[in-house]
């Protein structure tokens, strides 16, 4: 892929900086493959293909990025940020790799990089430690500056006019198969602007109690709820929400947790304040469900980090004493499911900034009647 790479000084930064992290940790060399890690160094996103592509950051010398070079047209430019190795098909590039890094003694690799690849490197750099890459990148790319905020919420604007669709009985679902719904869904996340579609979950009734539902052909009926769940990627920024309807009149017992659900999630946006423990969020939403007796029915943990992946650092998680910092962009997304009845979620994308907390979805919180 392509991308709409930001300007050249972008990436010298983020290259100082990833130095600056390297030196702290006594990194020597930092290697990225496919993964957010390389766009976000470099503006390039790899595709998952048998050969490799690899950025090699060291913390003195020229970065490079290796690529098939059948790939290297499709790569945008960034002077000063690496020099483009293209290799031919009949060379070894683990070769290539383990040349660049000769003498290394600390690496970190990328998560998302292939065993394979990490395999065939080990015989060439075979007094070489292995760590992780995420401990130097990863708190760069959770500390979001005002730009890529900004991405965050126009990525936001755009699904919350789906969502306000939905809720004004716009998109028919009554009689409509769940992955009916679902396919209408992701066609209006693509006209409204995104790239990709990350994921579209319809459930409806008692398919809602299951978070993650894989929307199937389950025919949506009156009188029950419809969970949605959906979001994608927009000039490479990723999209999030969840909002809950009712085909009909809301039952009291619906209501009555539903309450609960727009208090926890209000408690957890409020409480994702600059400093705050990630886990103190988490508590925050949990305490309201707790109180209200329904914590066991509650399953999973508040949120996620959000930004170039749909899930990524800060965990908003019982566990995790990050404090928030400015920046950090993050889902708040409690929810409540009763096996074998409904469940229920509303989510919001939300930033941790100088001045509170900053939603990045606006649709109406309320669960909605609507007859469609």
């Amino acid at each position: 892929m392509r991308n709409a790479a930001l300007d050249t000084s972008v990436y010298l930064d983020r290259l100082a900086r990833v130095r600056a992290a390297m030196a702290d940790q006594q990194v020597d060399a930092v290697m990225l493959s496919v993964g957010h890690d390389l766009p976000y160094m470099t503006g390039y996103t790899a595709m998952p293909l048998e050969r490799l592509t690899m950025l090699v950051v060291q913390r003195d010398g020229d970065p490079a990025l290796l690529i098939p070079g059948l790939e290297a047209a499709r790569v945008v430019p960034q002077p000063g940020v690496f020099d483009l190795l293209p290799w031919s098909e009949t060379e070894d590039p683990t070769d290539i790799v383990g040349r660049l890094v000769s003498g290394a003694k600390r690496i970190a690799v990328g998560d998302q990089m292939w065993s394979r690849f990490l395999v065939e490197l080990l015989p060439h750099l075979p007094n070489t430690q292995f760590t992780r890459a995420v401990d130097v990148v990863g708190p760069l790319r959770m500390s979001k500056d005002r730009a890529e905020l900004d991405a965050l919420a126009a990525a936001g604007a755009a699904v919350d006019k789906i969502a306000g669709e939905l809720q004004r009985g716009e998109i028919p679902l009554i009689g409509r198969t769940e992955a009916e719904v679902s396919s209408y869904l992701g066609h209006r996340i693509i006209e409204e602007g995104h790239q990709v579609v990350n994921f579209a979950i319809v459930a409806a009734g008692e398919n809602a109690a299951s978070p993650h539902h894989h929307p199937g052909d389950r025919v949506i009926q009156p009188g029950e709820i419809v969970l949605t769940d959906f979001g994608g990627t927009m000039n490479g920024y990723c999209s999030d929400t969840t909002r809950c309807v009712f085909t009909g009149d809301i039952p009291a017992d619906v209501a009555e947790a539903y309450d609960v659900l727009f208090e926890s999630q209000a408690a957890g946006v409020s409480a994702a304040t600059i400093g705050t423990a990630c886990e103190d969020v988490d508590r925050a939403c949990r305490k309201v469900i707790d109180d209200a007796g329904y914590g066991d029915y509650f399953i999973h943990r508040t949120g996620h980090g959000i930004g170039l992946e749909a899930h990524e650092d800060p965990y908003i998680v019982e566990g995790n004493k990050r404090p928030l910092e400015a920046g950090h962009a993050f889902s708040i997304e409690p929810g409540i499911y009763i096996p074998g009845k409904w469940g229920m979620r509303l989510e919001d994308i939300a930033a941790a900034t100088e001045a509170g907390p900053e939603r990045f979805n606006n649709s109406d919180h309320r669960l909605v009647s609507v007859d469609a």
